[in-house]
């Protein structure tokens, strides 16, 4: 057997953690859990000191330490009363709280443990700053193994997921993002994330899951559809017990092709669960680690500002490998299969420290070619429906957040980033830069109403007002479009499960090279009758698209 040489520290010694233990090692949280309970916290310590022993930390532009999320910041999706049993629920004290426990379904799948509240705070503190620095521009890829906990409600817990960061990352995403898919790929339907987005046409839900009907969590069948304007913007791929790598990749590319053709995202929300490998304690498929993460690699290809979050996985010496595998998917890098000597190699001596040992084949495929061809005609179905991506109004999501930012305290890295202008974190983007087009610029410009004077030139909007907190009205991409925009209503759930409604009304004009957001559809003024009929083709009564140069 080859001797391996431990490293005597591992990832927390880095500048960018803080020691949580003797010896430059981080302290597991299992302990702090029911031994029993199948989630193992302490596989985001194997993964990160897999991705420091392969050298990935050199190859990230840059990490961070973010800070925990405020209690405001988790009540944008969740309920008051179950945010604030959450900061107040302890081991100690569980016993006089028996009844909100049951209300709130803190039992079993998700047992009270010591700094509960704020290990929750931590991986959404994560996911939103992940979210802020893609609105900010600041990166195109944001990573937080921590995150994705994808089970989580409005009201309660369910799942081992206590608060679910995705939603909040995601309405954190659409202040900025007129679109934002949400993928998830972990063995579990991605219920509490579809729930929350189940009215909305501005978020698009695609889960490939497992699906029988009594498997948790029960949900996902290939026919629900969303409700109300979020009506056929659900996606469901209800999947059969081992299925293995090339029905997975065919389905997978084939069915997120499309998505992304007919909804064309300005964000991606990618959701890695990992109990969806061969042989992990909880699922039931076939995939290796290398299918895995071509899920992954397929996604990134698309070029479209990309949070990538982790979730489910209960074979943890799989996770870490799997999520380090994909960290260095995503950021390019070719690693050797195998794996860095760390003081966690007991966890790997089984599979000869191998970062891709065998994992296929150990389920029998219940899965048919047939049926997946069922899936994919039933999806294809539905994406025609959408009849092109919806055109949105550049408005703050949800309206109640605005002003959020300014009463936070912000960490170190924020105010860093805040003094040297290099984004502000992403609460707020300030544009120096004017294009040509933007402002009325005299009686010969085309882009005046025909009962306009000529006047002096009036500003096309930019907003009205400085942006308040992290969101904006200004897109990502370039492109032109003609006439007035309309202005549909956002839409969000509120606790009685009907919807709310704002509009934010557009300027009247907008022609030209601003940095609109997506696909534009509009009208154009009627002209002067000796105009209609100069030029047949050129009338501008129906609306062209606009076509988008996303900038990453």
């Amino acid at each position: 057997m080859t001797s391996r040489t431990s490293h005597s520290t591992t990832f927390s010694s880095s500048l960018y953690f803080f020691d949580r233990g003797p010896h430059g090692t981080a302290q597991p949280i299992t302990e702090r859990i029911n031994e029993r309970h199948p989630m193992k916290p302490h596989r985001l310590t194997l993964t990160n000191a897999l991705v420091m022993g392969y050298g990935l930390d050199k190859q990230i532009h840059n990490m961070y330490d973010p800070r925990p999320a405020t209690q405001a910041e988790l009540e944008a999706y969740h309920d008051h009363d179950y945010i604030d049993f959450l900061s107040k629920v302890t081991p100690g004290n569980q016993a006089q709280m028996r009844q909100m426990i049951d209300v709130f379904n803190c039992v079993e799948d998700c047992p009270i443990f010591a700094d509960m509240f704020d290990f929750c705070r931590m991986y959404a503190g994560a996911s939103l700053a992940g979210a802020r620095k893609l609105c900010a521009g600041t990166t195109d890829i944001a990573i937080n193994w921590s995150g994705g906990l994808h089970h989580a409600k409005r009201g309660e817990a369910s799942g081992f997921c206590y608060v679910n960061d995705i939603v909040l990352a995601i309405l954190e995403l659409l202040r900025y993002h007129p679109r934002v898919l949400y993928i998830d790929i972990d063995i579990h339907h991605g219920d509490g994330v579809e729930l929350a987005f189940y009215h909305s046409n501005r978020v698009m839900t695609v889960s490939f899951h497992k699906y029988t009907g009594d498997f948790f969590p029960g949900t996902g069948k290939l026919d629900d559809n969303g409700n109300g304007p979020g009506k056929h913007f659900c996606l469901n791929v209800p999947l059969q017990d081992g299925i293995d790598d090339d029905m997975y990749l065919s389905i997978f590319k084939t069915v997120i092709d499309d998505t992304v053709t007919a909804f064309r995202p300005s964000a991606i929300v990618l959701q890695c669960g990992a109990d969806s490998l061969g042989c992990d304690r909880l699922g039931a498929f076939n995939l290796s680690i290398a299918a895995h993460g071509e899920c992954v690699n397929f996604v990134r290809k698309y070029n479209v500002p990309l949070l990538v979050l982790g979730g489910g996985g209960y074979t943890i010496k799989n996770v870490s490998r799997c999520w380090t595998y994909e960290t260095a998917v995503l950021v390019g890098a070719t690693i050797p299969d195998e794996l860095p000597a760390t003081v966690y190699d007991s966890f790997f001596e089984d599979s000869h420290w191998k970062l891709h040992p065998p994992l296929t084949g150990k389920v029998d495929n219940q899965n048919s070619i047939a049926s997946l061809q069922r899936i994919t005609t039933t999806i294809r179905h539905k994406l025609r429906y959408l009849q092109g991506a919806p055109s949105v109004a550049m408005q703050e999501i949800p309206p109640d957040l605005q002003g959020l930012m300014g009463d936070e305290e912000r960490n170190a890295e924020e105010k860093d980033e805040e003094s040297q202008g290099t984004g502000k974190a992403g609460e707020a983007r300030v544009d120096t830069s004017n294009a040509r087009n933007e402002f009325f610029d005299g009686e010969n410009d085309v882009d005046r109403d025909d009962d306009e004077p000529p006047t002096a030139p009036n500003v096309r909007g930019r907003g009205g007002s400085r942006r308040g907190g992290r969101g904006g009205r200004r897109g990502r991409g370039r492109g032109r479009g003609r006439g007035a925009a309309t202005t549909p209503a956002a839409t969000r759930e509120n606790g009685d499960g009907d919807t709310e409604e704002a509009a934010v009304p557009l300027p009247r004009r907008g022609r030209g090279r601003g940095r609109g957001r997506g696909r534009g559809r509009g009208k154009a003024a009627d002209k002067d009758k000796d105009k209609e009929n100069s030029n047949p083709t050129a009338d501008s009564s129906s609306g062209t698209p606009m076509d988008v140069d996303v900038d990453v």
